[in-house]
């Protein structure tokens, strides 16, 4: 997953992005709102961290303007500021969640996770995702084939999970990149192909499907 922090604390939106990217997100920080209107413009994020005190534009008029917009990504808006109106005002925007700094940042993970997994056309997607004898629950972030847990690398992880929510379906050496590293990833785009490897040689090649000049498709073993 692809995740925005649009922050001007510095300290903070860096600490932040440390901490998700260890726990297996892919990471990009701005630090103002019109930088962070257009990152988040681009529609390739799972979800969005806006705090509300922006310099350029606030994280009310960014939330706004998504919206009117039409992009539907997942906003947890921050705030120095406390009081039921300043919550209402960002709600009100079309924020799906609030939280108030300081902020416990376990607390912080777990709004993350909770609405990465509210997102999707049923409200309520299960985390659980099972093509064939491979199973893959994106909550606990464990793998198992038939009876037998997988032991997989954040990175190998995260690019399984591209595979596995889009089962069946191709999915693009572009489309892994943009969710699995972040924009400032400037190495050779054939990364992808390793960690296709690597994962054949953890569950089996037949698992993962190269389409060529396509991508890759994850379906079950016959």
């Amino acid at each position: 997953m692809r995740l925005l922090i649009v922050e001007d604390e510095k300290r903070l939106a860096v600490s932040l992005a440390k901490g998700l990217t260890a726990e297996g997100y892919a990471v990009d920080v701005v630090h103002d709102g019109v930088e962070g209107l257009h990152r988040a413009s681009e529609g390739t994020y799972d979800l969005v961290i806006l705090d509300i005190m922006l310099p350029g534009m606030n994280g009310y008029r960014v939330c706004g303007a998504l919206r009117a917009a039409g992009h539907d990504v997942p906003i947890l808006m921050l705030t120095a500021k406390d009081g039921e109106y300043d919550e209402a005002e960002g709600l009100d925007t079309g924020a799906d969640d609030y939280l108030t700094k300081p902020f416990s940042y376990v607390v912080l993970v777990a709004r993350v996770k909770a609405l990465l997994r509210r997102r999707g056309p049923s409200g309520g997607a299960s985390p659980v995702h099972t093509v064939g004898d491979l199973k893959v629950d994106t909550a606990a972030r464990r793998v198992f084939l038939a009876d037998d847990e997988i032991a997989l690398t954040t990175k190998e992880f995260s690019v399984l999970e591209q595979l596995v929510v889009r089962a069946g379906e191709v999915v693009s050496k572009s489309d892994i990149l943009e969710h699995v590293w972040d924009f400032a990833y400037e190495g050779d785009p054939n990364i992808v192909e390793v960690y296709v490897s690597t994962l054949r040689r953890k569950l089996g090649p037949a698992l993962i499907k190269t389409v060529r000049g396509a991508g890759y498709r994850l379906e079950a073993r016959t």
